[in-house]
């Protein structure tokens, strides 16, 4: 399968890896006023997210915010994406960052859009407890996250204060499929605006999943 066949398909596998994160403490708030997701839902909604955890690799970091310990599968939250983790901490922090589809990642048959500055934050809500019976996951096309703190990466960290992530973010988020077929943005009507903001921990320990 090519690997820009389906946003669902390059996001879900990032999600995926989220299973063998720490799990931090820590606090924050999703919700949307009006959140559009086909026939699942339409009106406001709060996650009450109470799970933080988040994974490093090389110089990026995953983060997965969500309501309940769960695997994601069967679990309401948002997973974040950072790039690169160095270049936010050295003079980025307190600056309102794009939010946006990773380059490359476009649903089937439509063009790849080149930017000169591709977004650095990529982040995916799904809803797969609220809407297990469909395709529940949603992409932010656009908006803007600010960190005022991010960890530093490094696993072994000992200081709390390098330890610590906090952000607030406002995107709009919508399914890529809805873009138009001759290619385009995704029209408003069908584009939910998602705010929030989270303060948490890395914390080294066990996997949130046991593996074989």
């Amino acid at each position: 399968m090519p690997a820009r066949t389906t946003c669902a398909v390059i996001l879900l596998a990032l999600l995926a890896s989220l299973t063998s994160c720490t799990l931090g403490k820590g606090e924050g708030e999703i919700r949307s006023d009006r959140l559009k997701l086909s026939t699942c839902w339409d009106g406001p909604y709060d996650m009450g997210p109470d799970f933080f955890a988040g994974v490093p690799y090389q110089r990026t970091f995953q983060m997965r915010i969500q309501r309940g310990n769960d695997i994601e599968e069967v679990s309401d939250g948002v997973s974040i994406l950072v790039d690169n983790v160095d270049e936010i901490r050295n003079g980025k922090l307190g600056v309102p960052l794009d939010v946006g589809l990773a380059p490359g990642v476009t649903p089937p048959g439509r063009p790849i859009r080149p930017s000169a500055s591709p977004p650095s934050v990529h982040l995916a809500l799904y809803l797969h407890k609220t809407c297990h019976e469909q395709i529940s996951a949603l992409y932010a096309v656009r908006g803007v996250i600010t960190f005022e703190r991010l960890f530093n990466g490094d696993p072994n960290e000992s200081n709390a204060d390098q330890r610590l992530s906090a952000a607030v973010f406002d995107v709009m988020v919508g399914d890529p499929r809805d873009e138009p077929p001759e290619g385009g943005d995704i029209p408003d009507e069908k584009l939910s605006r998602l705010t929030g903001w989270f303060r948490f921990y890395f914390e080294r320990g066990q996997p949130g999943q046991p593996f074989p």
